[in-house]
């Protein structure tokens, strides 16, 4: 499927195809959710995704590598080696990592705003040194770097039917409200990166603290002041994914399937956590294999659909303008109908 992506894609340059290869290879080893979405979308976006979450996971091994012996310090400045060759790539010379020739393709091609870039490593740097935030305020400027901008780099790719700019505060709510999602899922994982996601004032409106979080973690003991705070975290993310639901009837109809796809499957985790007991800190909630299955077949159908009347609709457009080519138009007739944009 590698090579059809690609040649649907138009990347026929042979160093360049073996970047993006690079990113689908980290996709589907590390993004299992996200990668089982992007297989919805129509073959030529899927390597522009693939891009972009290539990036995003290079940055994220340099600052949460937990077998690397680096410092914080080695991770620094593998950073900014890595934001510098971002330069690199956006002026258009040849950039050492392969996840960044793909990505500086990917920029070029669909033409993303290099803040989404820089603004995400910017986050990434402070991970290295913030291990938790006062409130979710506090949270929020950290996310629009480490996730809003994820959902904003991802919309010209997915194309939308409206202006982009009516979309793109939906597209940036999705992004936060994976990410709170994987916080939740992650706590225990982040605790031992020596960081927590979750507001002190959240903490301290449930009677818990962090140091109440490390005892559980370390001893596997449950505790009703974390339950609830978990609890109180999740209702949060709800009311996110809420606010991003509307921008899905926003994007291009052949990517829709995609994101609803996602949409489901993440929420869904809230889902599982519930069901565990909000246990994150033991053990990590998971999708159960049948719903995601089921999950996926929907969004499979969905797609194949939507692909359908795209084509249909390409093919009766091509009919009106060869019609309207080779007769002239009567004087006062209207003008063939422009193809709806996806």
């Amino acid at each position: 499927m590698t090579v059809h992506e690609l040649d649907a894609a138009g990347i026929h340059d042979p160093e360049l195809r073996v970047a993006y290869t690079r990113c689908r290879a980290l996709n589907a080893r590390h993004g299992k959710t996200y990668f089982l979405a992007t297989r919805l979308l129509p073959v030529d976006r899927r390597p522009a995704v693939h891009a972009l979450y290539g990036f995003a996971r290079r940055a994220d091994d340099i600052v949460d590598d937990l077998d690397s012996t680096a410092t914080p310090g080695d991770r620094a400045r593998a950073l900014l080696a890595l934001e510098a060759q971002l330069k690199t790539g956006r002026r258009g010379a040849r950039a050492a990592e392969p996840v960044i020739r793909a990505l500086a393709d990917t920029a070029g091609r669909y033409d993303i705003d290099h803040r989404h870039f820089t603004d995400f490593l910017s986050s990434m740097r402070s991970d290295l040194t913030v291990g938790g935030y006062a409130s979710y305020e506090e949270l929020g400027r950290y996310m629009h770097g480490s996730a809003a901008v994820i959902g904003l780099q991802m919309l010209p790719v997915l194309g939308t039917v409206t202006a982009r700019e009516e979309a793109a505060p939906h597209a940036a709510a999705l992004g936060v409200a994976f990410q709170l999602t994987n916080f939740l899922r992650d706590v225990g994982e982040d605790l031992d990166r020596g960081r927590l996601h979750l507001p002190t004032e959240l903490l301290a409106a449930h009677g818990a603290d962090r140091e109440r979080f490390e005892w559980s973690r370390s001893t596997g003991m449950p505790d009703a002041r974390i339950t609830d705070v978990l609890r109180a975290a999740a209702a949060h993310n709800r009311t996110v994914y809420r606010a991003a639901l509307p921008g899905i009837a926003m994007l291009a109809p052949v990517s829709r399937p995609c994101i609803r796809t996602a949409f489901v499957l993440y929420s869904g985790i809230l889902d599982a956590i519930e069901a565990d007991g909000y246990a994150v800190l033991h053990r990590r909630a998971v999708v159960p294999r049948r719903r995601r299955a089921a999950v996926a077949l929907d969004g499979l159908v969905r797609a194949v659909a939507a692909r359908r009347v795209r084509r249909r609709r390409a093919d009766a457009f091509a009919a009106v303008r060869s019609d309207g080519m080779s007769r002239p138009r009567a004087a006062g007739a209207p003008a063939p109908a422009r193809e709806e944009a996806v």
